[in-house]
């Protein structure tokens, strides 16, 4: 299954959720984490946080597309499974969850 995710690099805490409307590609799952996006540093944190935040392995979690800040990576799970999660966090993420000890 592919997610639509938007990278907030560089922000205060790692965290998923909720979700943010763009014009161009829809409904999106924000992503914020901790690392700059510098060397793609913030990429792999954030597939870290999405395979966290889906109770998957990190290798089932790969970025299959780019486009600035927006993501589309592919999850190697069972697709019911992986929507229920992602409709989880885009509706009770409100704080988002956060994925970090502070």
């Amino acid at each position: 299954m592919h997610v639509a995710i938007r990278v907030r690099p560089a922000s205060d805490r790692t965290a998923v959720g909720p979700v943010t409307a763009d014009p161009i590609h829809g409904q999106l799952l924000v992503v914020r984490v901790r690392e700059p996006a510098v060397e793609g540093r913030a990429n792999e944190a954030a597939l870290r946080a999405i395979a966290q935040a889906l109770g998957v392995r990190r290798a089932d979690v790969t970025l299959s597309r780019s486009i600035g800040r927006v993501k589309f990576v592919a999850v190697d799970a069972p697709d019911d499974i992986v929507a229920a999660r992602v409709a989880e966090l885009a509706q009770h993420s409100t704080p988002p969850a956060r994925l970090d000890s502070r």
